[in-house]
């Protein structure tokens, strides 16, 4: 059965189960491996990308569930705040093992979106579905602080 979906821009359609989960649609099916697989249980926010621009965990989100709808991965990332958080990202070397760094940068994408000057408070329920092993959280809640500076000036 096929599915049509808008992935990064472009009219995309997928012979795949409806019910495979859009993680592995976006990886196997498409062959974009930015978004990562982390739990498989919608916890640590790994598989992060935008569903109408607002970030979900693709893991546990059915194909079907997403048909007509536009999907943002890691990959189609291109808007303003995404270039702020990425360079605030580099600034800030914010990563060390890296592997939760797409979901990361997607949540905070979205934050910066709809909050283009948000607090601690704002930032830490933000992000707090997405887990970083290395905890780098004071440097991901800096970075983000950087971004939105940068483009407030």
């Amino acid at each position: 059965m096929s599915t049509t979906l808008i992935l990064n821009g472009k009219s995309t359609t997928l012979d795949a189960d409806p019910n495979m989960p859009l993680l592995w649609a976006i990886r196997e099916v498409v062959g974009l491996h930015g978004t990562k697989f982390g739990c498989g249980m919608a916890q640590c926010g790994a598989c992060t990308v935008h569903l109408e621009g607002q970030p979900i965990r693709s893991c546990m989100m059915p194909l079907s569930a997403v048909a007509g709808r536009n999907i943002t991965t890691i990959e189609g990332l291109h808007s303003k705040q995404a270039q702020a958080i990425q360079t605030a990202w580099v600034k800030h070397q914010v990563p060390q093992c890296g592997y939760c760094q797409s979901g990361q940068v997607m949540s905070a994408t979205a934050l910066l979106t709809q909050n283009p000057a948000p607090t601690d408070a704002d930032i830490d329920a933000a992000m707090s579905g997405n887990i970083c092993r290395c905890a780098t959280y004071t440097r991901i809640r800096a970075a983000i602080h950087t971004a939105a500076e940068s483009m407030q000036g």
